[in-house]
């Protein structure tokens, strides 16, 4: 068998671990390296950075990685992708080359432009946005590889991408090896979050030995797109069935997991021990890719500002209730959207004045900053000798701040152009697959044989169940899964779309979609509009649903005694 080729990741966001870059180049042996840089909130900051600074809208700590480290990936011929080109890929390329000539060293840069379609937003139907960026796939990147670059930079290509490219570029993949992308694909998507491969947000850290400092992941891919995912050795964390189980259901919906170059079956894929924190992923299936490309669209959806109420001790809901009518009486102009939510992290005869306490926030939304300004919070903090006994705030009143709204479009793959920006300068026209499949659902598997019926204990969901939960624009999705067959023939009869707007009421009464995947023992909900208009609207307490899945694993339900 053809060896596999070594694809590290050192960046799951921006903001990562600055020192996972030089980690993972002295950790062991690599043949790339890639970063994942973007989020749905990133586009919107580099968005705003762009308005300031035309020369600006890409991730300025890549650069600052980069100058501790490109002489050692020069010296380990390693070769670099990543996503750190944001809004302006050619930017962040022409300072790699600035970065390595300061330091003496010669370095083939390449990027990879097109997605960003801003300016033929309106032409495309997709409004007014502040950014707007297509999702590429990894054939611009296999072309700057096979041109020779060293360093890679795109914009918004898809978070596989970076991992597909490298490997694609290695095997001298076909367009039209959809089971071999598919299952690079699946490797990409288990490490383009970086540590959360390793332990990281993992349900069953508790059972970890070392998660103090988990080290980055890395995929071994071999020729057929069955891959192993691993660490470097003496790296803290641990690579399990289960955390690869985890982040295979990070930010998914169905069976069917579309990317621009191919839509892979994420049911198809099986999880397998390969030794000591190693976990093959194998028999991942893959499709055609849809005829459409998704849109990125962020906007300014206007101005919001909140004020947090502490009540302490006895008569909660009283002063809750007097302090609301208050202020809603003094308010001269009314926000467009006025949200109270009262949490209840008081205690009865608590030992201390925090654990005797509650927390009431207010939050406020509207087009017009003064509404959200002075004439909000002054009225809020006019109240403190007037209202409830006890009152004091978290924090002195603040002005409005503005906040982004994220909305996804789609447009023919055809009317997106994808362009390699070879290190010579030479630009390469990407062409658009040919070959498309619409999206739709997969046929729902069988259901496994239910339990006999048997004694059963009133206890959490997650003294068996592991959850992972994420933002998608305004959607979240949780994925359930259990480690044994007998558990699995449990969950996926109980676990229900009823029993989950039972056990989260916040659910109730939005569109909420089950799919099963067997092959991990898991069921994944995609919740719609649970998030408002996205992670920068603030519209929940948790803004992007990435504790939704341990509040579903605290909650009570009735488990067979023989599970447990």
């Amino acid at each position: 068998m053809t060896a596999a080729v070594r694809i590290g990741n050192c960046s799951g966001f921006y903001g990562d671990r600055l020192a996972a870059m030089r980690e993972m180049l002295t950790g062991g042996e690599l043949d790339y390296l890639t970063g994942d840089y973007l989020a749905e909130l990133t586009m919107l900051i580099l968005g705003r950075d762009r308005m300031k600074n035309p020369d600006g809208g890409y991730a300025k700590t890549f650069l600052r990685q980069l100058e501790d480290c490109l002489g050692l990936a020069v010296d380990k011929r390693v070769r670099i992708v990543a996503n750190a080109g944001g809004l302006n890929p050619a930017g962040l390329a022409d300072a790699v080359r600035q970065l390595a000539g300061r330091l003496g060293l010669d370095v083939a840069v390449a990027h990879v432009e097109g997605d960003d379609l801003l300016a033929r937003a309106g032409e495309l139907g997709l409004g007014e946005p502040l950014t707007a960026n297509a999702y590429l796939g990894a054939w611009g990147i296999v072309d700057c590889l096979n041109a020779g670059a060293d360093v890679v930079v795109t914009g918004r290509v898809t978070d596989a991408s970076v991992i597909v490219g490298p490997a694609a570029a290695h095997f001298g993949w076909a367009p039209t090896d959809y089971d071999r992308l598919a299952g690079a694909v699946v490797a990409g998507h288990v490490i383009e979050c970086g540590v959360q491969a390793t332990g990281g947000n993992y349900a069953f850290f508790t059972e970890m030995p070392d998660l103090g400092h988990p080290g980055f992941p890395l995929a071994e891919i071999h020729d057929d797109g069955t891959s192993v995912i691993t660490k470097h050795s003496g790296t803290g964390g641990q690579v399990s069935v289960g955390t690869v189980t985890a982040q295979l259901l990070y930010e998914i919906g169905g069976a069917r997991y579309a990317n621009p170059d191919v839509t892979a079956r994420m049911d198809t894929a099986r999880l397998t021990p390969d030794g000591p924190d190693r976990v093959r992923i194998s028999g991942v299936r893959g499709e055609p890719p849809p005829p459409t490309a998704k849109v990125s669209l962020n906007s300014i959806g206007g101005f919001r500002n909140e004020f947090t109420f502490v009540l302490t001790g006895l008569d909660i809901e009283a002063k809750a209730e007097l302090v609301r009518r208050q202020l809603t009486e003094a308010l001269t102009v009314t926000p467009a959207e006025i949200q109270w939510t009262l949490a209840r992290t008081d205690h009865p005869d608590a030992g201390t004045e925090e654990t005797a306490s509650a927390l009431l926030h207010c939050s406020v939304r509207d087009p017009d900053p003064a509404k959200v300004g002075r004439a909000f919070s002054g009225p809020a903090i006019e109240l403190a000798l007037a209202s409830y006994p006890g009152f004091h705030a978290t924090a002195p009143p603040g002005d409005g701040q503005v906040y982004g709204v994220f909305t996804a479009g789609y447009v023919p793959t055809a009317a997106v152009p994808h362009t390699a920006v070879r290190p010579d300068g030479t630009r390469v026209d990407i062409p658009a697959p040919t070959d498309t499949r619409e999206l739709v659902g997969a046929e729902p598997p069988d259901l496994p044989e239910p339990l006999p019926p048997s004694a059963t204990r009133r206890a959490p969901l997650g003294l068996i169940a592991g959850a992972r939960s994420g933002d998608k624009g305004g959607s979240a999705n949780v994925g359930v899964w259990v480690r044994t067959d007998d558990q699995w023939r449990w969950l996926a009869h109980a676990l229900t779309v009823e029993k989950l707007a039972e056990l989260l009421p916040e659910t109730a009464g939005l569109p909420v979609t089950r799919h099963l995947l067997p092959n991990l023992r898991a069921v994944n909900f995609v919740i719609e509009d649970i998030l408002g208009q996205g992670v920068a609207s603030h519209a929940r307490f948790d803004p992007q649903a990435k504790g939704l899945g341990e509040w579903l694993r605290s909650r009570h339900i009735d488990i067979p005694a023989t599970l447990l």
